[in-house]
């Protein structure tokens, strides 16, 4: 078992509940949003509609407003988080879904996004299936992960301080590229671009005691597309 930190741990839907005040004020941009920014295959400001699964508080789709998208459709597993994407006004609708069995019509996106999910899902097959189901002809999903060396050789599941202060995991899975690969085959998608990001002198300025992990892959991104 990869978790070293041994924190009380529970579901995706009722952690990132109790997540919810704070989560906006906990997660790095570096994370994710760093990442969306290298890709070059994808032109957001062309999609006219995107798929945002696990849509949370609204953090992706305020990064694809500004990089000029104006239709997004969310789902997210966990109400807290729906209402404070609500409360941004950022989608045209949102829904209360699990990511791989959403209510979104089929074939209706350019692009469908997903950003820091995956981890939390037991396989990738339902998730990526879901993707191209979603997507148009042409369509991009692009999907960022908390990368699987970080979660194996630091020993740390996704976690986060409750109001008592004290940590709590979020149910958390490794998967490696191999699944990804395997997932998005089986769903007609081939890979156009892939990033990693590392452990480098702006995650330590923020996080000053992960020195010792300076180098280590943190986090990716992959963007896929229809098959031809």
């Amino acid at each position: 078992m990869f978790d070293q930190r041994g924190y009380p741990t529970v579901s995706a839907r009722d952690g990132y509940g109790a997540w919810q005040p704070s989560y906006e004020d906990t997660v790095l941009d570096l994370m994710d949003l760093s990442l969306l920014d290298r890709l070059e295959t994808v032109r957001w400001s062309e999609a006219k509609a995107v798929a945002d699964l696990g849509c949370g508080s609204g953090r992706t789709a305020r990064w694809l407003v500004s990089k000029g998208v104006s239709i997004i459709d969310g789902v997210d597993l966990t109400p807290q988080m729906l209402d404070g994407a609500r409360e941004q006004g950022l989608h045209r609708h949102l829904e209360e879904a699990d990511v791989r069995a959403t209510p979104l019509p089929p074939a209706a996106y350019d692009v469908a996004v997903c950003s820091l999910v995956d981890e939390h899902l037991p396989e990738l097959c339902g998730l990526y299936a879901e993707a191209r189901r979603l997507l148009a002809h042409s369509g991009a999903f692009v999907i960022v992960g908390y990368h699987p060396y970080f979660i194996m050789s630091a020993g740390m599941p996704t976690h986060f301080h409750g109001p008592d202060g004290q940590p709590v995991a979020i149910e958390t899975y490794v998967h490696l590229p191999s699944a990804h690969v395997e997932a998005a085959r089986a769903a007609g998608l081939v890979a156009s671009e892939m990033y990693e990001a590392v452990v480098d002198d702006a995650w330590i300025q923020r996080k000053p005691k992960w020195d010792r992990y300076r180098g280590w892959p943190i986090s990716f991104v992959w963007a896929w597309r229809t098959s031809p």
